[in-house]
């Protein structure tokens, strides 16, 4: 019998925004969705982590004091929910079966983040959308996904991005920015290249978790890099 694989893809919430910066745009949704299909299609499992950027960003919120940090985080984590109920939509309207996992509290939205009905779930062909970040003020989704995949034994956690990589400057600032194919934990933290925040990038160490870092407006480039394709990504392993 043929082992199935099973990932986690991290979107980033301003990544749902398109052209305009802030809100949904369905069009992004349905790509999202028709590539997410491409995997289940193929028998791997996938997993969902979506950050609340477009919406409102904790950080942000809490930047002039008016707002304490915890309350923005949680204004933020709330954000991540209503990003991943339209993405559970969008993966319903193309026939596939979608469940959303809050690490907040919300039985009318989503179930209760529980490790094993998520497991059970993707067992059975189910995408799962984690929501709610960690559940807990001062965590970044980076983080929420390094964890999340951890939990439910991922292969692979896949942060799309609107790069085809990590690079050792910003490419889209500097036209000589260098694209680094392969990047160790260690590397990526002491020299704090931007994959993702240093508790991510030490939690993916600590389970040996390779991090693959996309473009995600790469028609088919999710199931190329799980087939072994790794010509349009970066990895940190």
């Amino acid at each position: 019998m043929k082992q199935r694989k099973r990932v986690l893809v991290k979107f980033s919430g301003e990544a749902l925004a398109g052209e305009e910066g802030y809100g949904i745009d369905t069009k992004i949704l349905k790509f999202i969705a028709d590539e997410i299909k491409k995997l289940v299609d193929a028998e791997i499992e996938v997993a969902i982590v979506v950050g609340g950027g477009n919406i409102i960003r904790g950080v942000t919120a809490a930047q002039d004091g008016i707002i304490k940090r915890t309350s923005g985080d949680y204004m933020g984590m709330l954000a991540t929910v209503i990003n991943g109920v339209a993405i559970q939509e969008a993966l319903e309207s193309i026939g596939l079966e979608a469940r959303l996992q809050s690490a907040i509290d919300m039985h009318e939205i989503g179930e209760s983040f529980i490790v094993r009905r998520a497991r059970r779930h993707l067992e059975k062909g189910r995408v799962v959308v984690f929501a709610g970040g960690t559940g807990n003020p001062y965590f970044t989704t980076d983080t929420a996904a390094t964890l999340r995949a951890s939990e439910i034994d991922a292969d692979m956690l896949i942060k799309a991005t609107k790069v085809d990589g990590v690079y050792d400057k910003d490419p889209m600032k500097f036209p000589d920015a260098r694209k680094l194919d392969e990047i160790s934990y260690d590397k990526a933290l002491s020299d704090h290249i931007r994959v993702m925040d240093d508790t991510a990038i030490a939690l993916a160490k600590e389970n040996r978790l390779p991090i693959v870092v996309c473009n995600m407006f790469e028609p088919d480039n999710l199931k190329r890099i799980i087939e072994g394709d790794t010509s349009l990504c970066s990895i940190v392993h």
